[in-house]
């Protein structure tokens, strides 16, 4: 298992870096260091089971909150979000964003999936 939050704390902390370009960075940044940051802290035998729940629920409403746009973009079709790089309709960068956050609980469900009592 080390290998693999090694493998994943270096992930997140790239999704950060590559943030910059965002229409929001600092809020996607700050997002995939708080995951890589859970990584390193469950690494270091430093992470309360607590601050996983609580990160999973924070997640968990966050994504809640990109549904109604999640829908609306099912009833259109599905239509690509990867065919460029800049978002031109506002669905694009909701539905990736969306898939960030998806990402994100993921990956604390990992830890906790670790954490999980034997």
């Amino acid at each position: 298992m080390k290998i693999a939050n090694l493998i994943l704390t270096g992930l997140f902390l790239l999704f950060a870096v590559v943030q910059y370009n965002d229409p929001d960075p600092w809020v996607w940044i700050a997002a995939y260091l708080s995951v890589a940051l859970l990584f390193i802290l469950h690494s270091a035998g430093k992470l309360p089971r607590v601050f996983l729940l609580i990160s999973f629920l924070l997640f968990t409403v966050w994504g809640l909150t990109y549904i109604p746009d999640f829908i609306n973009w099912l009833n259109m079709g599905a239509p690509s979000v990867t065919g460029q790089m800049k978002a031109t309709e506002p669905h694009i960068e909701l539905v990736r964003e969306f898939g960030g956050l998806v990402i994100c609980l993921a990956g604390i469900g990992f830890l906790l999936w670790q954490k999980r009592k034997v």
